[in-house]
Order: C-alpha cells, then sequence, then structure tokens
C-alpha cells in the first residue's frame, strides 16, 4: 500500500491522473496481479494505492530494478509523510 494525501486546496485530481500514469505503465509487469486507488470517504484528500502481487519475492524483484524509482515517481510528491513511512507491505496470514 501507497498512502498519499492531496493538498488542501486540491480536489486529488493530481494524485489520481499520477495513478493512472503509473498503472498505463506497469502494465504487464512480471508478477504485478492488479492494483487499484482507494479514496478515503471520511477524508477525501487521503488516498492509497493497493497494489496486489503473485507474491512477496515478485514485489521485492520488480521494487529492486532498474525502472522501479522513474515509473512511481509521479506520485512521490502526494506520498503522505505524516505517517513516517508513506508505504506498507502486508501479507494475508487468513482469508475467507
Amino acid at each position: 500500500m501507497l498512502f498519499c494525501r492531496a493538498a488542501e486546496e486540491s480536489d486529488g485530481r493530481q494524485i489520481v491522473d499520477a495513478y493512472h500514469e503509473i498503472s498505463r505503465a506497469l502494465a504487464g509487469t512480471d508478477g504485478l496481479l492488479r492494483n487499484e486507488l482507494l479514496r478515503d470517504v471520511l477524508d477525501p484528500a487521503n488516498f492509497v494505492v493497493l497494489s496486489e502481487w503473485e507474491s512477496l519475492d515478485a514485489f521485492r524483484t520488480w521494487e529492486s530494478g532498474a525502472e522501479h524509482r522513474a515509473v512511481t515517481s509521479p506520485l512521490r510528491p502526494y506520498q503522505d509523510p505524516s505517517r513516517g513511512r508513506p508505504f506498507g507491505l502486508y501479507e494475508v496470514p487468513a482469508a475467507y
């Protein structure tokens, strides 16, 4: 998950546009199953990019690759600094 926050005077359009730009560039990336942009209903300035990967190894391979930083740079200005770290990595220990 990548946590982003729109500027107070913004409607968040820049985040949506950056998300689409990055998603088009990532189409066909090995191991990436899907991603979606979530907007907080109670605080519309907060966004989360939720990416689902085939495995943690597939994500780490992509993340350590040369293209990772360049492809994801359009969202970098919107990363939420209030969280200490703008991303989270989660595994699914159980599901129904």
